[in-house]
């Protein structure tokens, strides 16, 4: 599919979308690839991410890495040896990997991640402790006597400091710098080591101290990005209540529920398990599912969605999904893959950071030796600016100010029912031009309704002409005579010698006279057409409905017109998708007259009809050259060639539906257009966060690089100023996940 960016992936079984190792890693001969997942307690965001993907750069067999940062798991496609490799690699680059159990679910992992985040949060005392320390350090060094015994002292105090706070952090940063990596634990070491030794011991202490406690901070604030989508996955009760053999109820593990059982709902609970209704009228609240903010009727034969509520009655639903298979545990899956792609913006931000850290690296090493040889500079202050440059050279800020963003994006979008498969996506949708409609369930409720009757005969009145066609519609499983059935609200009279006249009507005896109920050709058969009648029908047909006429053995008595209505939601919907610069473009396979007629009522210009599929996608490319980036908007399964050509496909109304959901970049879980604008709305607002993210980080990097070289910047205050940077895109990141206007 061509989209208007494209990153290079493949989504797979482990719940993440897995992007295509280096080229050069082949599997041996003979060896047979496997997918592993394993989960690292120390993976919280992006750094650890490309930490880990350089530390398996250079294991041989490697196919595929798969991240998962929302249950901190990797899952790694590799033969037996890669896989052993991989793992010896991760734990020299300093980092615990722990095999996950092919049975565990997501809801598992996500309770082993809390219990990772518990522990890291019970580190909290020993930092403070730490600090203590380092403050005392700091007291002894101004306000005791500069005598050895105090200095001796102070500078215990500043290496037991050091020793609480700063051991992973020198563990990872001596594997960095033996690999010849400038990561920020590399940095941290070698300025906390170079403080030290100059002997400026308490701002060493202090730094490692306060980088240690800003990096928990900073952990759990991620956090709420990062595990925001387990509030979708606790909205399916652990337990369901199943009907026995013996008819009796019995509360299980809704993971134990199997296909075709029979599960008991009651007012006011959740509902396990996706369902068909069996037994019971009640309303369901779908908005965990599909947005939608208006509790939704269900009778039997009506499909409810685990994690929805039934608010009224009680039901009896028929499981259609296992737990780990419902429409819920899917959009799940799917924002965990999205999570784990790379947006344009982020890849930017990885190769720039990239080339930031090396070039801050090397003005250091030019300020400790060019300062003092070139400028006179003393060489201890030299040495002193070029630590602080150092700590100013960390890219934490700046590539952390991508992913929560884009992760808080996509997660704002899956609560109102946007399923967005990736960040690629979430960003692009603010450059699409023009969008092409499909008609039926995209603009109108792809269901025929009655919307016009007139009783024509003198001698019979509306009450009785609805009665025969009512009668006779009832007796046939056409559309059109199902939509005429049910817009009439007349008693049924007995249909005798009822007989379907194939592509025409149906016909049978009611009273003492033989009944049609039929399409225009079939009048015409009859000879009872008259100018008048003809005047009627095209009135009718111009407006882009299907007429039905019912007749008796001598004269037509009544006109039945049927149309596919469009959404309420669908004027307003277009209205906005204009005032956001987008045009909406009509493509249908219906007549050119019913294209024009749905067309002018949802206040679209430019519709075509007539269309069959091959048009469809010339009608794209067409859009394409026109007005530039071009979505498609359909069911995600019918017209294939436009949804590929078009730069972004979008499924519409694809709660429960799989193909829908595999289809399309974007999938609206309900059938409400206005989730279009707002998609485009969302994705112009991360990507003004996202610059101002990267303009922040940058733009307060830049002030403390210019005060390091002046010599007016310490090194706690870079560690504030990079740490606080980084606080500080979080929390603008996480500014996504708030409530914004609804449409509905």
């Amino acid at each position: 599919m061509n989209k208007v960016t494209e990153d290079t992936q493949l989504c797979n079984v482990g719940g993440a979308c897995a992007q295509d190792a280096t080229p050069s890693q082949e599997l041996l001969p003979g060896a047979a690839a496997e997918n592993t997942v394993y989960r690292i307690p120390a993976m919280d965001c992006a750094t650890e991410e490309m930490e880990i993907r350089q530390a398996l750069s250079s294991v041989v067999g490697v196919r595929r890495l798969g991240f998962a940062l929302g249950t901190r798991t990797l899952m790694i496609t590799a033969g037996a040896a890669g896989q052993q490799q991989a793992q010896d690699a991760i734990r020299a680059a300093g980092f615990e990997i722990n095999l996950v159990d092919a049975g565990q679910s997501g809801q598992t992992l996500q309770a082993e991640s809390a219990d990772d985040d518990r522990r890291i949060g019970a580190g909290l005392a020993r930092l403070m402790g730490a600090l203590i320390l380092a403050v005392g350090a700091e007291a002894l060094a101004y306000l005791a006597p500069a005598t050895l015994l105090v200095k001796v002292v102070g500078m215990a105090l500043a290496a037991a400091a050091i020793g609480l706070s700063g051991l992973s952090v020198y563990k990872k940063g001596l594997v960095a710098l033996s690999r010849a990596r400038l990561n920020i634990n590399a940095l941290m070491s070698v300025a906390v080591t170079g403080a030290f030794v100059i002997g400026q011991w308490p701002e060493a202490a202090m730094v490692m101290a306060l980088y240690a406690i800003a990096e928990l901070i900073e952990a759990r604030a991620v956090d709420q990005a990062r595990n925001a989508i387990t509030s979708l996955m606790a909205l399916a009760p652990d337990e369901a209540e199943v009907r026995q053999a013996d008819g009796s109820w019995v509360r299980v593990a809704a993971a134990s529920v199997h296909l075709e059982a029979i599960i008991r709902v009651k007012p006011g609970e959740r509902v396990p398990l996706d369902g068909v209704v069996t037994v019971g009228n009640s309303a369901i609240n779908q908005a965990p599912v599909t947005g939608e903010s208006i509790p939704v009727d269900k009778q039997p034969g009506d499909l409810v969605f685990a994690g929805t509520i039934n608010e009224t009655g009680l039901l009896e639903c028929r499981v259609t999904a296992v737990a780990s298979n419902t429409t819920l545990a899917r959009i799940i899956h799917a924002v965990e893959e999205a999570q784990s792609t790379r947006a344009p913006t982020q890849r930017f931000v990885d190769r720039f950071a990239a080339i930031y850290t090396p070039a801050i690296f090397v003005i250091a090493l030019a300020v400790a030796i060019v300062g003092p040889l070139g400028f006179g500079w003393p060489w201890l202050d030299a040495l002193y600016k070029a630590l602080v440059l150092l700590v100013i050279a960390c890219p934490c800020a700046l590539v952390i100010s991508t992913p929560v963003t884009v992760v808080s994006g996509l997660t704002a979008a899956a609560r109102r029912g946007i399923l967005i498969k990736g960040g690629t996506y979430l960003e692009d949708a603010r450059k699409i031009k023009a969008i092409a409609l499909d008609k039926t369930g995209t603009v109108t409720e792809g269901k025929p309704r009655l919307v016009a009757f007139d009783a024509i005969a003198a001698d019979h009145t509306e009450q009785r002409t609805g009665s025969l066609a009512a009668s006779l519609a009832a007796h046939s499983d056409h559309p059109v005579s199902k939509a005429i059935a049910a817009g009439l609200d007349h008693p049924l009279e007995a249909v005798d010698e009822f007989n379907a006249l194939a592509g025409r009507g149906v016909q049978g005896r009611v009273g003492d006279d033989v009944h049609a109920l039929g399409n225009h050709r079939l009048i015409e058969d009859r000879g009872q057409c008259s100018a008048e009648l003809e005047a009627r029908l095209a009135e009718h047909e111009s407006q882009g409905r299907t007429v039905t006429l019912l007749a008796s053995s001598t004269k037509v008595l009544g006109l039945f017109a049927v149309a596919d209505t469009i959404k309420a939601s669908s004027r307003t919907a277009i209205a906005e998708l204009r005032a956001l610069g987008v045009t909406p473009v009509m493509l249908t396979g219906d007549n050119e007259a019913t294209a024009r007629s749905i067309a002018a009522q949802a206040g679209i210009e430019d519709a075509r009809g007539n269309l069959l599929p091959e048009d469809k996608l010339a009608a794209i490319r067409d859009l394409q050259r026109q007005y530039g980036p071009t979505a498609m908007t359909g069911d995600g399964i019918n017209d294939a060639p436009a949804l590929a050509q078009a730069d972004m496909g979008i499924a519409m109304g694809a709660a429960g539906t799989d193909t829908a959901m595999e289809a399309a970049d974007i999938v609206i879980m309900n059938d409400d257009l206005r989730r279009i604008p707002e998609t485009i709305r969302l994705s112009r607002r991360t990507h003004s966060v996202l610059w101002q993210n990267i303009t922040l980080a940058l733009g307060i990097k830049s002030v403390f690089l210019v005060l390091a070289l002046l010599g007016s910047a310490t090194m706690w205050m870079a560690v504030f100023a990079d740490m606080g940077a980084s606080l500080l895109v979080v929390f603008n990141g996480l500014r996504l996940l708030r409530p914004t206007e609804r449409t509905d």
